[in-house]
């Protein structure tokens, strides 16, 4: 009955039933969601939010799933995958959908003679997941790029705000408060010389891949920077460096990044969270706070 009824404003293509997660997660972990459906517009959107309010199913928004760690349990409900991938420049702006790999985002910007997107070049989540966290990196963070967002609010309306309307702070904003939708957003276009902006992203390149364990599945830094706080320097002090629980380890090459080795199942990973939180706080007197999203 859910089917018949979702089928009718959904592609079928875009419909999967009893859908691994680990398929959908950059961690490579996760259980069974009941559905997991791509959008392709805004309308197909608001049909399908509409629908499994009617049915009263909860609703997850997922990118990449480059920092969320969806449980051994799965999900019971939809999760909603955002293919929003339009990318463009109109007005002297960059225009980006909310499913565009902020990846594809600083690629476009470099072969557009385009400078300030250059960190972006290794983050491999999407747009509206970048800013609605303020991504960052290198001492830059989306909100110094940022012109505007529009979004989808709780009642299916369409709204734009602009960059100081997002009360952007480290790793959050406004986003993290409201049930809001990210539609796509708007950036600033500063010109550089190519060659600058290549070796920049050069650098950068090189340095993640000196310093992260880009070879296993990981979501990125699991911790949030408090302050002076460093969690892969506290992590790394503790003697934590390479610790295992099952497939889950935080890895030897970053103590700020926990990686599964081949077998992790999501529980190892948030096993490890806890103790390593346990830990720290116990020899420390600090509590790390997470950055990444559990489902």
């Amino acid at each position: 009955m859910i089917y018949e009824d979702i089928v009718r404003g959904i592609p079928e293509e875009n419909i999967h039933v009893n859908e691994s997660m680990s398929k959908h997660t950059s961690f490579k972990v996760g259980g069974v969601a009941d559905y997991y459906i791509e959008v392709n517009d805004v309308a197909q959107l608001i049909y399908i939010l509409k629908l499994a309010k009617k049915m009263k199913m909860k609703t997850f928004i997922l990118g990449n799933g480059t920092n969320v760690i969806i449980k051994d349990s799965g999900f019971r409900g939809i999760i909603i995958k955002i293919n929003f991938t339009h990318l463009n420049i109109e007005k002297g702006k960059i225009v980006a959908g909310a499913g565009v790999p902020v990846a594809l985002l600083s690629n476009f910007a470099y072969r557009n003679g385009i400078k300030g997107y250059e960190f972006l070049s290794g983050i491999p989540g999407t747009v509206g997941g970048a800013v609605k966290m303020n991504a960052g990196a290198y001492k830059s963070e989306i909100k110094d790029i940022l012109v505007n967002t529009t979004y989808l609010d709780e009642k299916y309306n369409i709204v734009k705000i602009e960059n100081k309307e997002h009360e952007f702070s480290y790793r959050n904003s406004i986003f993290f408060k409201k049930n809001w939708i990210i539609i796509g957003s708007t950036f600033k276009i500063e010109k550089g010389d190519i060659a600058e902006i290549k070796a920049k992203r050069n650098e950068m390149s090189n340095l993640r891949k000196e310093k992260q364990p880009l070879e296993l599945p990981n979501a990125g830094s699991i911790f949030k920077r408090s302050g002076d706080d460093i969690p892969a320097m506290l992590i790394d002090k503790a003697g934590l460096k390479g610790y295992k629980i099952g497939g889950a380890q935080i890895s030897e090459k970053h103590a700020g990044f926990i990686v599964n080795t081949g077998d992790a199942k999501a529980k190892d990973i948030l096993d490890l969270i806890k103790y390593t939180k346990e830990v720290i706080k116990k020899k420390y007197g600090k509590d790390l706070e997470l950055e990444v999203i559990i489902l």
